[in-house]
C-alpha cells in the first residue's frame, strides 16, 4: 500500500508511543496489556479523529475550501478535533449538534461544549436526535455558497474511507514500533463508533499480511449492524488502497455488550474502568468511548476471550476532555 500517493496534512510531529500497562496486567492476571497512545495525537486535546482529519482537510484544502462543516453528538470530539484544525489552516468552521439523548445539549456545559466556544466556533447547530444530519450539512453548504464562500463537508467522525486512511497509516506505525521493540502483538482492542478508526485498521491490517485480529467494542449500535458497517467501510478502505481481496467476515468482530443503556450513558463498568486506569496507571479515558472500551477489555480478558500468554494492545483514541461533563457519575 501506497499512502504517498494520498494528499495529507500532519497535526503531530511523529508516532504516538505505545507503553505496557503493567498495574493492569498484574490486576488482570491474563494477557498483557499495551496502550497505543493515540490521546496524544496534535490538535487542541488530542484523540484518534486527528488522524483522519490529515486526509480530509488535505482535501478541502485541494479543493478551495475556506469553510468546514462537520456533525457529531453534542460532546463530540470530532467537531472539537474538526474545529482546531479548520483554525491550524485558517478556516471556519460550522458545526451540527445532535442530542442523542433527549435535551442533553447545554450551551454552557464543560468538555467539549465548552471548547467550541473557546475555540471560537463560527456557528453550532442543534438538532434533535435521529435528524437527517447530511441534510442539514447540505443545507448549511448551500447558505454558504449563496454568500460567496465554499465549505467542504466531513461526515460524522471522519467516518468514509478517505478518514479511514489515517488508521490504515496508523496501522502501518504500529507494525513499525512493534519490530522496534521487539514486541509480538496478538491482538488489537479499539472502541467502535462511527467506525473510522475500526475499518481502518481492519483493512491496514489485512492490506499489510499482519495477520493481527482487531476486536471492537461497540458504543452505540447492536453487533450485527455495528459489524456490518465496519465490513461496508473496510472494505471501501481497502479498495482506496489497491487491496483488492475483499474484507473477509470473520475479519470483523464486535461485542456489544458494554454499550449499557444507550450511546454516552454511564455504565458502572465504564465507571470502574475510568476510574481504575486513573488510579493505577495514571492514564485519563473518556466516558463514552475509551471507558466503555476499556470496560470490554477487562471484561474479556477475565472471561479468557484475551488469553494469558498474549500481547493485547488497547488503542486510546482520545476524548479526554469529556470527563469534565461528567463528573457527577465519575465522582458519586
Amino acid at each position: 500500500m501506497n499512502l504517498a500517493r494520498f494528499a495529507r496534512r500532519r497535526y503531530t510531529a511523529g508516532p504516538t508511543p505505545i507503553e505496557r500497562l503493567d498495574r493492569l496486567t498484574e490486576l488482570l492476571g491474563g494477557p498483557t496489556i499495551y496502550v497505543k497512545r493515540d490521546d496524544l495525537l496534535g490538535l487542541a486535546g488530542g484523540g484518534n479523529k486527528t488522524r483522519k482529519l490529515e486526509f480530509l482537510v488535505a482535501d478541502a484544502l485541494a479543493q478551495g475550501a475556506d469553510t468546514l462543516i462537520t456533525c457529531g453528538a453534542v460532546q463530540s470530539n470530532h467537531c472539537r478535533l474538526t474545529l482546531a484544525a479548520a483554525i491550524r489552516e485558517g478556516l471556519r468552521c460550522r458545526l451540527v449538534l445532535e442530542q442523542r439523548v433527549p435535551n442533553s445539549y447545554d450551551r454552557d456545559a464543560s468538555g467539549n461544549n465548552f471548547l467550541f466556544r473557546l475555540l471560537g466556533v463560527e456557528q453550532v447547530r442543534v438538532v434533535e436526535g435521529g435528524a437527517d444530519l447530511d441534510a442539514v450539512m447540505s443545507g448549511m453548504a448551500e447558505e454558504l455558497e449563496a454568500d460567496g464562500r465554499k465549505a467542504y463537508v466531513i461526515p460524522g467522525g471522519g467516518s468514509i474511507p478517505l478518514g479511514a486512511l489515517g488508521y490504515v497509516a496508523c496501522g502501518q506505525e504500529i507494525l513499525q514500533q512493534a519490530f522496534e521493540l521487539g514486541l509480538r502483538v496478538d491482538h488489537i482492542v479499539c472502541a467502535s463508533g462511527s467506525g473510522g478508526t475500526h475499518a481502518g485498521l481492519v483493512a491496514g491490517m489485512l492490506g499489510m499480511g499482519a495477520g493481527i485480529p482487531v476486536t471492537g467494542v461497540s458504543v452505540r449500535h447492536p453487533r450485527d449492524r455495528q459489524e456490518a458497517w465496519i465490513q461496508e467501510l473496510a472494505g471501501g478502505t481497502a479498495e482506496l488502497v489497491g487491496v483488492r481481496a475483499g474484507i473477509p467476515d470473520d475479519a470483523v468482530t464486535v461485542f456489544d455488550d458494554y454499550v449499557g443503556p444507550g450511546y454516552s450513558l454511564p455504565t458502572d463498568e465504564m465507571v470502574q474502568a475510568v476510574r481504575t486506569l486513573a488510579r493505577i496507571e495514571g492514564l485519563l479515558l473518556d466516558p463514552v468511548y475509551t471507558g466503555k472500551a476499556m470496560a470490554g477489555l477487562i471484561d474479556l480478558a477475565r472471561k479468557g476471550y484475551c488469553r494469558a500468554g498474549e500481547n493485547v494492545l488497547f488503542l486510546h483514541t482520545g476524548g479526554s476532555p469529556a470527563l469534565y461533563a461528567y463528573q457527577s457519575a465519575l465522582l458519586a
